[in-house]
C-alpha cells in the first residue's frame, strides 16, 4: 500500500475539508492510501512552541512524512495571493530532502481557499508550485475535461481544485468544489501508481 501525503495548514476549516475530500479521492484509487498532516501556526512575537501533536485533526507534518511519501498534495489558505506562513515554514526546513533528491520524480498537487472570490487563487496554487518544482516533483493539475470545472460557481482552477469561502470564512464547500477535490485525489494517486510501475 503506497501513501499520499495530503500536507495542509487550515485556520477556520476550509483548507482541511478539502484535504479530507482530496484524501476521498486518494483512497478510490486501489493499493493508495491518504497520509493527512497539518502544520503548527507560528507566532509574529517570538518562535512558538507547541504540543507535539495537535488537540484536534490530523498530526503535524515530519520531514519522514515527505521522505517516505508516493506523492504529495499540498494545500493552504490565501494570505495575500500567497500561501500561508505556517506552510512556508515548514517547506523551508526541507533543504535536507532538496540537497538528497528524496522528492525528485514524485507528482504533487497544490490546492488551496480564500474569502474572496478574486483572492488569489489561481496565484496561491502558482507560488505553492514554486518549491515542489525546485525538489523536481512533478506537478498534476485539473483538465478542463472535468465537467465541474466548467460548473463552479465557486473555486475551481486547472491549477488545482479551491473554495471560496465567503468573508465570513463560514462557507460549505459546494458540490462542485467536493466533486474537483476528489477528482485531483484520484489523479493524483494514479499518476503515482503509474510512476510505480503499476498498472491503473
Amino acid at each position: 500500500m503506497a501513501e499520499i501525503l495530503v500536507l495542509y495548514y487550515s485556520r477556520t476549516g476550509g483548507t482541511a475539508e478539502m484535504a479530507r475530500q482530496i484524501a476521498r479521492g486518494i483512497e478510490e484509487v486501489p493499493e493508495m492510501a491518504a497520509r493527512l498532516r497539518t502544520v503548527p501556526a507560528v507566532s509574529i512575537i517570538c518562535e512558538a512552541v507547541d504540543d507535539d501533536i495537535p488537540a484536534t485533526g490530523p498530526p503535524y507534518a515530519c520531514l519522514d512524512d515527505l521522505r517516505e511519501c508516493a506523492g504529495l498534495a499540498l494545500g493552504s489558505p490565501t494570505r495575500f495571493g500567497n500561501m500561508a506562513a505556517p506552510l512556508k515554514y515548514f517547506l523551508d526546513t526541507t533543504g535536507g530532502l532538496w540537497l538528497a533528491g528524496a522528492l525528485s520524480g514524485k507528482p504533487a498537487a497544490v490546492f488551496t481557499s480564500a474569502s474572496t472570490l478574486h483572492g488569489g487563487h489561481e496565484s496561491t496554487l502558482l507560488t505553492m508550485m514554486l518549491p515542489l518544482l525546485h525538489h523536481g516533483m512533478l506537478l498534476v493539475g485539473l483538465p478542463f475535461t472535468e465537467a465541474a470545472l466548467h460548473e463552479t460557481r465557486g473555486g475551481g482552477t486547472p491549477y488545482g481544485p479551491s473554495h471560496w469561502s465567503d468573508a465570513t470564512s463560514t462557507a460549505m464547500l459546494t458540490n462542485e468544489e467536493k466533486r474537483l477535490g476528489r477528482v485531483l485525489g484520484r489523479r493524483l494517486a494514479k499518476v503515482a501508481r503509474c510512476l510505480r510501475g503499476e498498472s491503473i
